[in-house]
C-alpha cells in the first residue's frame, strides 16, 4: 500500500532508566525503503522543468540531482538579495522580524554580517534547526518515497527562495547520499508544512533519527558515514526550507503516478468486461463522440476501442443485446472524466513544484518600473537597491500568502471525488455479469461444473461491494475549515494533508477493485472463448489475458494458495496496464480543456 502512513503500525513500548527517570520509548513502524533502480542515472534541477517522471525517479527509484548552473547561480543571488536587504534596513518576515503573531517584533537591525549580528543570527539558526528533530508528532511517516518527493520537490524550489548556499547543497547531498530523515506524518493543516521540513532540518545538522540507504540510525552517524559534516545555517534558512508545501506537493506527485496506474488498468479491464459481457460497442463509436466533444471523454473512447480493435464485438451476434448496463455503456465517460480530473491535477502540480511558494518572496532584478505598483510608496518600503551582499543587484522582498496551496489542493480532492465516481461503475458493472439479462448466456451452460460460479472466477460476491463502501467513505469531499490559531493572524486551514491521505488511499483501494473486475472479467472471456474457439478479443485485452492466466490459471486447483484478490492485485501493480497496449497507443490524455 502506498498510504502516507501505515494505520496497522504498532507501538511497543520499553522501560527505559535515563537518569533515573522510566520512560516510554515508541519503536519504529514498519518501514518501507525505496528500490534504488536509477541510482546512476542524475537530473539536473532547474526550478523551470521538473517532470513528474524525473521527480518520481528520485522519490521512488533513487537517481540523484545536482542543479544546474542557472539555479545555482539564481539561488545564490537571491540568498544575497536577501542579506542587502536587512542591511538596507528593509523589514524582512522572519529574517529581522519575528514569525505570525511576532511579526512586528525586531530580532535583529542593521547589517546582518556584522560580527555581533552574525554570531547572533549563526546561533539562532543552529537552534531551530536542531529543535526540528523533535517537531511533530506520530505517526512517522513510513514510505520513503514520500519523504524523498517531499525533499526533491523542495530542492527544486529552493532555487527560487533565499536558502545560503550550504543549506541548499546539503538538501542535495542528503538525496544523493539516501539520508532519509524521520519525518512525523502530523503538524501541518495543509498551508505550509512547517514540521515535515523542520524534520529535516535536524537532520541536516546531525540531531534526531534517520534511515540511511534504508537503516535507522542516529543522523550523526549516518552524516559521518556518508562523509557528510553537519551544515552551518545562517540568514532565513528555516523561513527558506520550511515555508513551502513540499510535503503535500511530493505526494501529489505520487498520487499523479499511482494515479495514471490505475486509470491505465480501469481502461484496459473495461475493454475486458466488454469481451466478456458481448457488448454493444456502439456508445465508443465516432458518430456517438462526435455528438458531444469533450476531448478527454474522446480521447478514452478511443483508447478502449483501440484496445478492442479487431474484437468478436464488431461481428455480428443475434444474441447481442442492443444496450448494456448503464455501469458498463458509460464506463468510458467516467473513465475519461476521471482521466480529465486527473490531468488537471498534473498540469497544477507541475506548476506547482517549478515555482516558489515561500514567505516572503525574494526576487532579483525586479525593478520599480516593471509593474506599476512596484513604484508606489507601499512596495518601495521593500525595494532593494542593491550593494555588496547582493554583488549591486537589485530587487524586491515581498510578504506574501504563496504557501496557501490552492488550488493543488481542490485538485486533489476533485481527482478524488472523480475516481470514485468511476469506481462505482466498475463495482456494479462487476455485479451485472451475475445477470443473465445482460450477459443472455449462463457458464452453467458453457463450463465445465468445477468453473461455474463466483467462485470459480475468483472475484465478486461480497468482495466489489466492501471493497467499495472503503472507497466510499474516503471519497466525501471535506467540510472547508477555518480556526483562529496563532493569535488570529492564521485563520486559514486547508486540510491538504487530510485530502492528499484520503487521496492516496482511494488509489490504492481502487487497484483492488480493479482486481475483482480483473478476475471476473478474465473469467467471461474464458466463458466465451470456450462457447466459440474462434472469437478475438482484441490486442489489449488478448495480451494482459494470457499473461495473467500464467499467475491466476483458469483451474481453480491450480491457483496460488493465497487470497487470489490479493495476487490479482499484487499483478495489476507489478505490471504496467501499458504494456499489454497495441504500439503507438496514445498513453496520455489530452488536456484537461
Amino acid at each position: 500500500m502506498l498510504s502516507e502512513v501505515r494505520c496497522h503500525c504498532f507501538i511497543m513500548t520499553l522501560a527505559l532508566l535515563v537518569d533515573g527517570t522510566a520512560m516510554t520509548a515508541v519503536a519504529a513502524p514498519e518501514y518501507h525503503p525505496i528500490n534504488p533502480t536509477q541510482d546512476n542515472k542524475t537530473i539536473a534541477l532547474t526550478g523551470r522543468d521538473l517532470t513528474i517522471e524525473q521527480g518520481l525517479a528520485v522519490a521512488r527509484f533513487g537517481a540523484k540531482v545536482q542543479l544546474s548552473p542557472e539555479a545555482k547561480q539564481r539561488e545564490a543571488a537571491a540568498y544575497g538579495l536577501l542579506l542587502e536587504a536587512a542591511a538596507e534596513g528593509i523589514t524582512i518576515y522572519r529574517f529581522n522580524r519575528g514569525a505570525g503573531d511576532q511579526r512586528e517584533i525586531v530580532t535583529f537591525t542593521g547589517d546582518p554580517m556584522s560580527p555581533e549580528n552574525k554570531d547572533k543570527i549563526a546561533k539562532r539558526q543552529r537552534a531551530i534547526f536542531e529543535a526540528g528533530s523533535r517537531s511533530g508528532t506520530g505517526p512517522e511517516v513510513s514510505d520513503e518515497d514520500i519523504v524523498r518527493a517531499m525533499m526533491v520537490v523542495r530542492a527544486n524550489a529552493l532555487t527560487w527562495a533565499s536558502a545560503s548556499p550550504p543549506v541548499m547543497q546539503m538538501l542535495i547531498d542528503l538525496l544523493n547520499n539516501r539520508i532519509t530523515p524521520v519525518v512525523q506524518s502530523r503538524g501541518t493543516l495543509g498551508e505550509a508544512d512547517l514540521v515535515q521540513i523542520e524534520n529535516i532540518e535536524g537532520t541536516m545538522v546531525g540531531k534526531g533519527e534517520c534511515y540511511y540507504k534504508g537503516v535507522r540510525m542516529p543522523a550523526a552517524q549516518a552524516l559521518k558515514q556518508a562523509g557528510l559534516k553537519p551544515v552551518e545555517p545562517f540568514g532565513a534558512d528555516d523561513d527558506a526550507l520550511d515555508v513551502t508545501n513540499a510535503y503535500a506537493t511530493g505526494q501529489a506527485l505520487l498520487l499523479i503516478a499511482d494515479g495514471k496506474a490505475a486509470l491505465d488498468w480501469a481502461d484496459l479491464t473495461y475493454a475486458i468486461d466488454l469481451n466478456g459481457m458481448n457488448s454493444s460497442v456502439t456508445p465508443l463509436g465516432k458518430p456517438v463522440q462526435d455528438a458531444r466533444p469533450f476531448a478527454p471523454l474522446n480521447w478514452d473512447a478511443g483508447r478502449v476501442l483501440n484496445l478492442i480493435k479487431g474484437s468478436y464485438l464488431f461481428q455480428d451476434d443475434a444474441k447481442r443485446i442492443i444496450q448494456d448496463p448503464e455501469s458498463l455503456r458509460a464506463s468510458s465517460i467516467r473513465q475519461g472524466s476521471a482521466w480529465k480530473a486527473w490531468a488537471a491535477l498534473r498540469d497544477t502540480v507541475l506548476l506547482q513544484m517549478n515555482s516558489s511558494d515561500n514567505n516572503p518572496a525574494v526576487r532579483v532584478g525586479l525593478s520599480p518600473t516593471d509593474s506599476w505598483e512596484l513604484s508606489t510608496p507601499q512596495f518601495m518600503r521593500f525595494y532593494v537597491k542593491g550593494g555588496p551582499h547582493s554583488n549591486g543587484q537589485h530587487g524586491y522582498v515581498v510578504s506574501n500568502a504563496n504557501w496557501d496551496p490552492y488550488p493543488m489542493s481542490n485538485d486533489v480532492e476533485a481527482f478524488t471525488n472523480a475516481l470514485a465516481n468511476l469506481d462505482i461503475a466498475i463495482e456494479l458493472r462487476i455485479e451485472r455479469f451475475a445477470s443473465t439479462f445482460f450477459t443472455v448466456d449462463k457458464p452453467s451452460d458453457i463450463m465445465p461444473p468445477t468453473q461455474v460460479g463466483y467462485r470459480a472466477s475468483g472475484g465478486g460476491g461480497y468482495m466489489p461491494v466492501d471493497i467499495w463502501q472503503e472507497i466510499q467513505s474516503l471519497s466525501a469531499p471535506l467540510t472547508p475549515e477555518g480556526q483562529a490559531i496563532v493569535s488570529t493572524v492564521e485563520d486559514l486551514q486547508a486540510q491538504t494533508r487530510i485530502k492528499m491521505q484520503r487521496a492516496r488511499k482511494v488509489v490504492d483501494v481502487s487497484m483492488d477493485l480493479l482486481a475483482q473486475d480483473m478476475l471476473v472479467a478474465t473469467y467471461w472471456m474464458d466463458v466465451r472463448k470456450t462457447q466459440k474457439p474462434d472469437r478475438e478479443f482484441g490486442p489489449g485485452p488478448t495480451a494482459a489475458w494470457a499473461a495473467f492466466r500464467k499467475v491466476v490459471p483458469l483451474d481453480p486447483t491450480k491457483r496460488p494458495d493465497r487470497p487470489i484478490g490479493d495476487v490479482t492485485a499484487a499483478w495489476l501493480k507489478a505490471n504496467p496496464a501499458t504494456g499489454f497496449f497495441p504500439a503507438g497507443e496514445s498513453d496520455f490524455p489530452p488536456s484537461a480543456k
